[in-house]
């Protein structure tokens, strides 16, 4: 299933490049930072190659391609970080306790991104699957616009910059890069899904353990 889908994916890319070029690289890293699980592992290494080595460009185009795969997350980001910001934070204090998330916990995340918000929004940046969705709670956490604009750009490049000259140095080949990653990304992907099941499963028993004590003191 999940080869599929990354067959689906890189079609989707080459059909786009074939099409527009170089824009067709903003759009697609726009598309994978605005929470749109279209990964970057096939987008940049697919441009590295179709777009630089199939099309005889020197390896200085891979500085091109980088530049705008940042462009593009930071476009991206502006979506999910504007959702979180506006609707997101209203949601969250409004109807927060519908989905087990305290006012504590909101302030704790507040805190979080007050102390470590840059580290997490530049080094997220870094890492498959997490750097898809940082935008949407460092707006939650009304995380300064220009500040997280800056660390999402630089934190993006490398990124960006590694993935294509991956696909540049390997041609044909460029989708091994993705077999690289996946081991990475798919542990990432259910740790997260764990770390969300434990945090209900502890809260849903703590208000559990709630009752159970309101129903003792009442008898």
């Amino acid at each position: 299933m999940i080869e599929a889908f990354e067959e689906w994916i890189l079609e989707a890319s080459r059909s786009i490049y074939e099409a527009i070029g170089w824009p067709g690289v903003v759009f697609l890293m726009a598309v994978e930072s605005a929470c749109i699980p279209f990964p970057s592992e096939v987008i940049m290494p697919l441009a590295g190659w179709f777009l630089v080595k199939e099309k005889g460009l020197g390896f200085e185009w891979l500085l091109v391609a980088g530049l705008l795969g940042a462009i593009g997350n930071l476009l991206g980001s502006w979506v999910a970080y504007a959702v979180g910001r506006k609707v997101g934070r209203a949601f969250v204090e409004r109807y927060g306790h519908l989905l087990l998330i305290s006012q504590r916990e909101v302030a704790m995340a507040d805190r979080f991104f007050a102390r470590y918000g840059e580290g997490a929004v530049f080094f997220s940046r870094l890492l498959p699957v997490v750097r898809t969705f940082i935008s949407f709670p460092a707006g939650v956490a009304n995380m300064p616009l220009a500040r997280f604009c800056a660390l999402t750009l630089v934190g993006s490049y490398p990124w960006s910059l590694g993935l294509a000259g991956g696909g540049y140095i390997l041609g044909e080949h460029w989708d091994r890069i993705t077999n690289v990653f996946r081991p990475v990304a798919i542990p990432l992907a259910v740790g997260l899904g764990l770390a969300i099941a434990w945090y209900y499963g502890h809260r849903i028993l703590a208000l559990w353990r709630a009752g159970k004590r309101v129903e003792a003191k009442e008898e």
